[in-house]
């Protein structure tokens, strides 16, 4: 199963799952879609596992930093979607994809969970 983590990597919350696949010997590929971008495609197939509004972190300071008519804009999967694109820092990390799944964020217990260790 190809494993890739998306994020930033100067992201306290990557470098924690990035460490901690490495640490458990999980050959992962890292996209960094502030530097590479991302992909309408992309977007949309995460948000085939995930909601969009776990996806927009709205306590980051790139939301804070959004006008109130713009965050009152973001209603629904395609908003989102256009933010994230415009925007990446909004999405919340990281997202790790494994394949049959995506998932947002990280912590050992839900690692472990989703690896089986």
């Amino acid at each position: 199963m190809a494993i890739t983590l998306y994020g930033i990597p100067n992201c306290d919350t990557v470098k924690k799952a990035r460490t901690w696949l490495t640490e458990h010997g999980i050959a992962h590929a890292f996209h960094d879609f502030k530097k590479a971008g991302l992909s309408p495609d992309t977007v949309e197939s995460w948000l085939g596992h995930v909601q969009w509004d776990t996806l927009v972190n709205r306590k980051g300071t790139t939301w804070r930093g959004l006008p109130d008519e713009r965050k009152a804009a973001i209603v629904d999967a395609a908003s989102a979607t256009a933010l994230m694109l415009e925007s990446p820092s909004v999405i919340k990390r990281p997202v790790l994809v494994d394949g049959s799944s995506a998932h947002v964020g990280f912590s050992d217990a839900a690692y472990r969970q989703i690896f089986g260790k």
